[in-house]
């Protein structure tokens, strides 16, 4: 998939063949030296890359092939396009002239731009633009002709997880058994009988696994010394080949043989990255989930009869009906009809809503008991679930501060590792003495452990020990398994982390501030009181008041517009309408000039209103916003409006601050107001009276203060203060989820949400931290047991397997994480 900003553009990888982090690393190091490249990320884990590039300089081929040419398999997500193309089966064809006839009829449509019949397979292959026809309707047209059409679309149910776990658990069984028989052969030779020519059939048999089973890692061992960049196969490979080939001198002298070692380390091998495999897919399983909520067919009205059509080939404005118990195919407006919905799988609330005619409806969420008739109003990559999807992958393929310094160890690892083998080889030919004192230690309590060898048999097994036992792959593994389960658990709960650096800073926030209106309010304020002067009814009060306010898209006059209508007062029309920024509003209603908003508007037009002053006063202490609505010079009355308190804001706000993280409030409310709010919710830092454009300055003066901040907010005029925040936490409403600015977008608008997604990013990084310390603990440990010539080269490729497994199993322990504020888990 391609995004395009003028000449940037970010790709979207997938790449297959990578076998341990040194790959990911060698491949991230190559693509950034490219002309144009910018960024590249690798994860290692979801075998997925995002490589930014200048489309002046370089072009997405010039990437795939320089992939392709490190010795991995590389190829560009698809991106949605309009351009479709559809297999389907036909029956009732009779002989070739049929399939003659379908063709003609099908290509002679301007809307197909191909169209292929093969009568032996009863199959029709058609292309086509999705934009000026529908698959419905060639369906129509085949069938038109006399013959019966069916669908196929075998690709689409197609897991890539499962085809390459399904591959590797058919590779680990042949691997198996091979070298089970090897070893079997091998005890009934030792214990039991003498096989004649048992070397020869040990090594006719390890054969196999070792180059036609293990013919992937030799490949990719050969591709990476090519590109000198050595990484977990070429361990691998000189942990087999080698003693396989010194085995096969056992037919010309007398030496120890090693072939039932060399088999045995590629089983372990092979059994290993089965097991990593499946584990990954468990970790990726977020993404699956996703993918599987979505609908697979719609019905749509077309000329007024009802037909069942894929949900790819819905388009903008189509009606959908929805019955009870059937998913909505994808997001729309309901325009007939009423029901209780299920959005547990975009908000994580659990109770149903109700929807009713005007209402936006999300695809995926499920029709619990109405007839619904929905308009659609976004397909494809525009919906709700592509949406989170999207963000879901970015923050997966994206990376946390802490993996740069593991990144640049494993570049090193293996070259390093390369280094120890060929000392420590060296090393018990030199100073065999030292070494046989040590492994004579060894023998009195570990039982593998033999000083019966010949220096140079012991030296062998010893630096081949030291090969299989390094695990760089439990280094690479660490973040990306820990970001794939964490940000799947985000997504079920409504809470979509977009990077990985957020998840490093949420930890460090010292402070959050919040915008008040559609934050910590609900951002649907009502009239609450109205004062009139001396002489002037209500009704002539909210006539001037609403006939201003119905040009403007404030929430606050769309209060007023509201409180105008449920009296049924008829308004005039407006001319010369305009916004007073920080001020209020002014327009022209028949011959009157009418003023509405602050006191610094009715200063400015030299407007007398000191006598209400009191009641102004009074209404601000009880949080509520007055508008002072004026005609000319003359102050017509005071209309209050207050925004009701989100219900779950006081608790969640009081709970932040028992977490030692101060809250502040930035609004463009009067002081006396903003404090009001401020008081109620228990925010402890206050800043009002801020202009739209000011909110950046204030989030400044805060990290000025408080060094790290979060920022939460709703609106349009939030996004710079969400990007100039340490981590910018963008409100969702709805289906719109798509907020650029925000590094957090929770879904459900509640605050408790912020709590929870703290918990989950503390509970993130905290994997993150014990993955890397049990990778290097494991090798930090394993290594110089190695190199002293305490291990086993079988236990050590069993060991380095395990290593990689503990790390992606403990990132999976995530799930068990309990992230719910507390006041939710105790139902306060």
């Amino acid at each position: 998939m391609e995004k395009t900003n003028d000449q940037v553009k970010t790709l979207e990888l997938k790449i297959n063949g990578m076998s341990c982090a040194s790959c990911a690393s060698n491949i991230e190091k190559n693509l950034k030296k490219m002309e144009g490249v910018t960024e590249a990320n690798i994860n290692f884990a979801s075998d997925k890359a995002q490589v930014t590039i200048d489309g002046q300089k370089s072009s997405a081929n010039d990437v795939v092939e320089k992939v392709q040419q490190l010795g991995y398999e590389a190829s560009l997500k698809e991106a949605e396009n309009k351009i479709e193309k559809a297999t389907l089966k036909v029956d009732n064809m009779t002989c070739s002239a049929c399939a003659n006839r379908i063709e003609t009829a099908l290509n002679k449509k301007q809307e197909v731009i191909q169209a292929n019949v093969n009568f032996a397979t009863e199959k029709v292959t058609v292309e086509y633009d999705a934009t000026q026809i529908r698959l419905y309707d060639i369906k129509n047209t085949i069938d038109g002709l006399g013959y019966k059409v069916i669908e196929e679309d075998a690709q689409e149910d197609i897991d890539e997880d499962e085809v390459k776990m399904n591959k590797a658990k058919k590779k680990m069984l042949l691997s198996i058994a091979f070298s089970g028989t090897v070893m079997t052969l091998m005890m009934i030779h030792m214990f039991v009988i003498e096989i004649p020519a048992y070397l020869v059939l040990a090594s006719v048999l390890a054969f196999p696994n070792i180059f036609v089973v293990g013919s992937q890692v030799h490949k990719a061992s050969f591709n990476a010394i090519k590109n000198k960049s050595p990484n977990m196969d070429v361990l691998v490979s000189l942990g087999s080949v080698p003693p396989y080939l010194i085995g096969l001198l056992g037919f010309f002298m007398a030496v120890t043989t090693f072939v039932e070692m060399a088999t045995m380390i590629m089983t372990f091998h092979i059994i290993g990255k089965y097991l990593e495999i499946r584990a990954k897919g468990r970790a990726s399983l977020a993404i699956k989930k996703l993918i599987q909520m979505g609908a697979k067919t719609a019905k749509i009205i077309v000329d007024n009869e009802e037909v069942e059509i894929s949900t790819k080939e819905l388009q903008v404005n189509d009606i959908m009906v929805i019955r009870p118990g059937e998913k909505i195919p994808t997001d729309g407006i309901v325009i007939e009809g009423s029901s209780l919905i299920d959005e547990s799988m975009a908000t994580g609330e659990s109770l149903p809503v109700k929807r009713k005619e005007g209402d936006p409806v999300i695809g995926a969420t499920l029709n619990k008991n109405g007839l619904l008739k929905v308009k659609v109003s976004k397909v494809g990559k525009d919906t709700f679930l592509s949406q989170v999807i999207k963000l879901v992958e970015e923050c997966q393929g994206s990376k946390v501060p802490i993996q740069e310094f593991a990144d640049k160890v494993t570049g090193y690892f293996v070259p390093i590792i390369l280094i120890i083998t060929v000392l420590t080889f060296i090393s018990f030919n030199v100073f065999s003495d030292f070494h046989y004192t040590i492994v004579e230690w060894g023998a009195s309590f570990l039982p593998w452990v033999n000083p019966d060898l010949t220096p140079l048999t012991l030296s062998f097994i010893t630096a081949t020990a030291v090969l299989v036992i390094a695990c760089p792959c439990a280094l690479g593994l660490g973040t990306p398994t820990a970001l794939m389960v964490g940000s799947g658990i985000g997504a079920e709960k409504g809470i979509l982390i977009r990077n990985g650096e957020a998840v490093q800073t949420f930890k460090e926030v010292k402070i959050i501030a919040f915008d008040k209106t559609g934050t910590i309010t609900k951002g649907k304020p009502e009239v609450t009181d109205i004062i009139t002067v001396e002489g002037v009814t209500e009704e002539t009060l909210l006539y001037y008041a609403g006939s201003i306010e119905k040009a403007s898209e404030h929430p606050l006059a769309n209060a007023i517009v509201e409180s105008v209508n449920k009296r049924n007062i008829q308004l005039d029309n407006l001319k010369n309408f305009e916004a007073l920024v920080g001020m209020g509003v002014q327009g022209q209603v028949k011959d009157d000039m009418i003023y509405i908003g602050n006191r610094k508007l009715l200063k400015e037009k030299n407007v007398e209103y000191n006598q209400y002053e009191n009641a102004i006063e009074k209404l601000e202490t009880e949080a509520k916003t007055a508008m002072l609505v004026a005609k000319d010079n003359q102050l017509l009355g005071i209309i209050a409006v207050a925004d009701p308190i989100k219900e779950d804001s006081i608790k969640a706000i009081r709970e932040l601050e028992k977490m030692g993280i101060k809250t502040a409030m930035i609004t463009g409310d009067n002081e006396r107001t903003a404090l009001a709010i401020g008081k109620k919710v228990g925010i402890s830092h206050v800043i009002s009276e801020v202009l739209p454009d000011g909110k950046v300055d204030e989030v400044k003066r805060l990290q000025e203060k408080f060094q790290t901040v979060a920022m939460v907010g709703d609106g349009i005029n939030d996004a710079p203060a969400l990007k100039q925040a340490n981590v910018g936490i963008a409100i969702g409403t709805g289906t719109d989820v798509a907020i650029e600015a925000g590094d957090v977008t929770l879904v459900k608008g509640e605050l408790s949400s912020i709590i929870t997604a703290i918990n989950l990013s503390t509970a993130t990084f905290r994997k993150i931290k014990e993955n890397y310390f049990w990778a290097w603990f494991y090798n930090a440990i394993a290594i110089p047991v190695a190199v002293l010539g305490l291990l086993h080269p079988l236990i050590g490729a069993a060991a380095m397997s395990i290593s990689s497994l503990n790390v992606v199993y403990n990132s999976l322990r995530l799930k068990k994480v309990d992230i719910e504020p507390s006041y939710v888990k105790n139902n306060e």
